[in-house]
């Protein structure tokens, strides 16, 4: 067959499966982001409290989770905590060797990996806000719940999403990497059909096209949310 019925929907096309790998991408992509958003929100948080302990242990797991290699936190995650849970499943009687999810798996460990990024833009984000405003704000007798929603928040997200937009597209490509461990997602359904057909180049470019729509339109979400943020402030 000819490299552009591999990828057509026919009987013997490639296409809907790495339609369906695409898709894996992407919720893998969003669910580790959305985790990651959570994390780094509490690191942002406990770095700005002003408590030294709470400061320290996001300090830690910026450092650790920015400096360590992605691959190798993916592998800890899933054969540490495959161990873990063989040993929890042989306690109850369980035999063999139990291993971890590979989709949660890999959505903890992108959401840990980003949370560590995510942390920093949150955080200078926050910075960024005129410190008058927190003053204006307490004048007017807002209470700190109503000045985070009306005024934080707003200012905060609008410094911070040039930065996310950045550690999302972090995280889609590190999304490949969960293949390592199982997960059939775009990259992992590419090599499937590279080896299948002994065709890689067109699956891999293939692979790359649906790479490139994804970050793309995403890319486009973003630009469009910055806009929208931006909206009721003046530049300069």
């Amino acid at each position: 067959m000819d490299g552009l019925g591999l990828l057509g929907f026919g009987g013997e096309g490639w296409a809907l499966a790495l339609l369906k790998a695409a898709a894996v991408t992407l919720a893998l992509s969003v669910a580790g982001f959305a985790l990651g958003a959570l994390l780094g929100a509490l690191a942002a948080a406990a770095r700005l409290s002003g408590r030294l302990f709470l400061s320290l242990i996001a300090d830690a797991y910026a450092t650790v989770f920015r400096g360590v290699p992605d691959l190798l936190t993916i592998y800890f995650l899933y054969f540490g905590g495959s161990l873990a849970l063989t040993a929890v499943g042989h306690w109850f009687g369980a035999q063999g060797f139990l291993g971890l999810p590979a989709f949660a798996t890999g959505t903890v460990a992108l959401g840990i990996i980003s949370g560590a990024y995510q942390a920093e833009a949150y955080r200078g984000a926050y910075l960024a806000v005129e410190k008058g405003q927190f003053d204006s704000a307490q004048a007017f007798g807002m209470t700190r719940l109503l000045m985070l929603r009306r005024i934080v928040a707003p200012q905060l997200l609008r410094h911070a999403l040039p930065g996310l937009g950045n550690v999302w597209q972090l995280v889609l490509k590190d999304s490949a990497l969960i293949s390592v461990i199982g997960l059939i997602e775009l990259m992992r359904q590419a090599q499937i059909g590279a080896g299948s057909t002994r065709q890689p180049f067109i699956f891999y470019i293939a692979a790359a096209l649906l790479y490139f729509a994804i970050a793309s339109a995403t890319g486009v979400f973003f630009g469009k949310a910055e806009r929208l943020t931006a909206r009721g402030f003046r530049s300069g």
